[in-house]
C-alpha cells in the first residue's frame, strides 16, 4: 500500500528504501528510477499461509554471517535484538518476544534468513562481508542478486525493508503520513514537468483546491521546474516526502493557468483504494469503470460494492478496470477480484497463481499449497458477487505492477480477454512473505507467480495492445469520457482499436517533448513512489483473508 513518490501517502521512508528508491541529490526528478505486523523475535515469518511453515532451523551452510563467519540458521538468532522492544504486539495483542542481543547478531539473522529463503540466495555475492556494514538494514541491501533482465534492467528492483509497525498500519488501514497528493514526473530534467496525479478524498490537498493536473513550480521559495544545486534539491525533496504528522511547507502551482499557493500540512491519511466507480454508456452498451489503486485490507468491501453496483438493472457488458497507479499488495485481494471478473464457470478449479520458491523448499510447502485458486468467498466468508466477462479492458502504466499484474496474468491464464491500453506495467511476477526481525520488517523475494498456463516470465511488463500506447491524459480528471486513456478504451471497445493519434494527443496537451509511444520517450511515473507500493504479499495465516 502506501506508494508512488511524492506520494502522500507517503510513510517515512527507511533502511533498502531510503538506500535503493529515495531521490538521491543527483536524480531528484530525473528519472531515476522500487501481512501484518511485526513477529515480535519469534522465527516464523508474518505473511506465513495456513499449511506453510517457518524455514527449519538447520544451519552449517558456508559464507558470511553477521559476524563474518559461517551462515546460521535464522530460527537459532531470531528476536535477538541490539534494542528489544517492551510491550504489547498490535498485532498479535501479546507481548513482544525480543530478546537482549546486538547488532552483529541481527545481522547473522538477515544473512541466514536471505540464505534460507530468497529465489536467487545462490546469486548473492559471496565475498561481501557484514563487518564493513554498520547496520542489519544496510546488510541486508546488498544481499541480492546482480542478474539483469532480457532488457538490461536489474532483476531484483524491489528488495527493502519498513519499519514494522509503520507497515503493519500501512498494509491493513492504507494510513499514512503526507498530504494525500501524488505527483508524476512527466519531464525529470529543466524545464521539469511534475503533476498532480491524485488527490485522496477529504486530504489536505483536497481541502486546499488541488487538482489532478496540476503542476508544480515552486516548493518552500525553490524553483521546481529549472532549479538545481544540492541545496535547492534537497529542499525539494524534504518538502515531497513529510517525515511527520504536523510538517508543514508551501507550495505553488499553476491550476489551469492560474498560480495557486498553499500551504499543506501533513497528516495521517487514509487511502480509499477504490473510486469513480460509474457506468458509461458507450456504443450501445453499458461500460463500468472503476479506478482501482491498492490491494490493501480496506479495498476489499469497496470492491465488492462497485461489483454490485455494475449488476444493478441491465448490468454491464463490459468493464475497464483503472489500475494505472496501482502497485499492488495482498494477494488474495487481487485473486477475488479476478475472481469478481469473471464467472464461476470459468475459474472453478483453475489456479490464480502459483508460487514458485527456490530450490529449498524453505517453507516446506507441497505443491497443492502453492496454488493459489480464484477466491469465491469475501474475508467473511460470503459468497463473491460475479460479473461473468468473457473480457476487460486495463488501463495501465510504469506503475501497475505485482498483483496488478497478477490480476492480468491471471484471468488471461484462464482464457479471459484482457486488453491493455496505458503504457507498459513495471514488471514484477515476485513475491514476498515479509518478515520481521527486531522492529524491522524485511521484503525479499521469495517466489515467483506463474498462471493456469504456467506463465510468469514477465520482468519487463506487459506491454499495451498494438496502437493502444496512450499517454497519461492530467489534462482530464480519471473517469472522465474524455481522460485519453479511458477514451482509447471505449474506442477500443467500440471499433476494435485504438485511434492512433491516442499516443499524442495527450502528450501534446501537456507539452511533453515527444510521444510517449517512442522507445526513449519519458513515460510519466508516480514520484517517490514507496516500493511497499509494488508488491505481492501473501496474508498471515491468523488472518481469514
Amino acid at each position: 500500500m502506501g506508494f508512488r513518490e511524492i506520494t502522500v501517502r507517503r510513510l517515512p521512508r527507511s533502511g533498502a528504501w531510503v538506500a535503493s528508491a529515495v531521490f538521491a541529490t543527483a536524480c531528484l526528478l530525473a528519472g531515476c528510477g522500487g501481512g501484518g505486523g511485526g513477529g515480535g523475535g519469534g522465527s516464523v515469518p508474518i505473511g506465513l499461509l495456513p499449511g506453510v511453515t517457518a524455514p527449519p532451523a538447520t544451519g552449517g551452510n558456508t559464507g558470511t554471517g553477521g559476524g563474518d563467519g559461517a551462515i546460521v540458521a535464522s530460527a537459532t538468532v531470531a528476536g535477538q535484538c541490539a534494542a528489544p522492544r517492551g510491550g504489547i504486539n498490535p498485532a498479535t495483542g501479546a507481548a513482544y518476544g525480543d530478546t537482549a542481543g546486538s547488532l552483529d547478531i541481527e545481522k547473522s539473522w538477515v544473512r541466514g534468513w536471505i540464505d534460507e529463503t530468497y529465489l536467487w540466495y545462490s546469486e548473492v555475492p559471496t565475498a561481501l562481508k557484514a563487518s564493513d556494514y554498520a547496520t542489519p538494514v544496510a546488510w541486508f541491501n546488498v544481499l541480492k542478486t546482480g542478474a539483469t533482465t532480457p532488457s538490461g534492467r536489474a532483476k531484483d528492483r524491489f528488495h527493502f525493508t519498513y519499519d514494522t509497525e509503520v507497515y503493519r498500519q500501512l498494509s491493513q488501514g492504507g494510513v499514512s503520513a503526507g498530504y494525500g497528493l501524488e505527483t508524476a514526473s512527466v519531464r525529470s530534467s529543466p524545464p521539469r514537468d511534475i503533476r498532480v496525479a491524485l488527490v485522496e478524498p477529504g486530504s489536505p490537498a483536497a481541502n486546499a483546491g488541488i487538482l489532478r493536473g496540476a503542476k508544480l513550480l515552486t516548493v518552500d521559495g525553490v524553483d521546481v521546474v529549472g532549479g538545481t544545486g544540492t541545496a535547492n534539491i534537497n529542499t525539494i525533496n524534504g518538502a515531497l516526502a513529510p517525515k511527520a504528522v504536523g510538517e508543514s511547507h508551501t507550495f505553488t502551482f499553476d491550476m489551469g493557468g492560474t498560480q495557486s499557493t498553499v500551504q499543506l500540512t501533513a497528516q495521517n491519511v487514509v487511502s480509499t483504494p477504490v473510486q469513480n466507480v460509474k457506468v458509461i454508456a458507450s456504443g450501445g452498451a453499458r461500460v463500468g469503470y472503476l479506478l482501482f489503486n491498492d490491494h490493501i485490507t480496506t479495498s476489499e468491501a469497496m470492491l465488492i460494492d462497485a461489483v454490485n453496483t455494475f449488476k444493478q438493472g441491465a448490468g454491464i457488458q463490459d468493464l475497464v478496470l483503472d489500475m494505472r497507479y496501482n502497485g499492488g499488495g495482498q494477494l488474495v485481494i487481487a485473486s477475488r477480484l479476478a475472481y469478481m471478473i469473471s464467472s464461476p464457470a470459468v475459474t472453478a478449479g483453475k489456479t490464480f497463481e502459483q508460487l514458485v520458491y527456490n530450490d529449498k523448499n524453505p517453507f516446506r510447502q507441497t505443491v497443492a499449497q502453492t496454488l493459489t485458486p480464484f477466491t469465491g468467498t469475501s474475508r467473511s466468508g460470503q459468497p463473491l458477487p460475479t460479473l461473468g466477462l468473457s473480457r476487460v479492458t486495463v488501463l495501465t502504466g510504469p506503475d501497475t505492477c505485482s498483483a496488478s499484474e497478477s490480476v492480468i496474468n491471471s484471468l488471461r491464464g484462464v482464457g479471459v480477454t484482457v486488453n491493455l491500453v496505458g503504457g507498459t506495467t513495471c514488471g514484477k511476477p515476485y513475491g514476498f512473505i515479509p518478515q520481521d526481525n527486531c522492529g524491522t520488517t524485511y521484503f525479499a523475494i521469495q517466489f515467483k507467480g506463474a498462471n493456469q498456463q504456467g506463465y510468469g516470465d514477465y520482468s519487463d511488463g506487459f506491454a499495451p495492445n498494438d496502437n493502444c500506447t496512450v499517454a497519461d491524459d492530467f489534462s482530464h480528471p480519471l473517469g472522465d469520457s474524455a481522460e485519453a486513456r479511458l477514451a482509447a478504451a471505449l474506442t477500443l471497445r467500440n471499433t476494435g482499436a485504438c485511434p492512433v493519434a491516442g499516443s499524442t494527443k495527450a502528450a501534446a496537451s501537456l507539452g511533453l517533448d515527444k510521444a510517449q509511444a517512442a522507445p526513449e520517450a519519458e513515460q510519466p511515473y508516480l514520484l517517490n513512489r514507496s516500493p511497499l507500493r509494488e508488491n505481492r504479499l501473501l496474508t498471515p495465516s491468523s488472518d481469514p483473508g
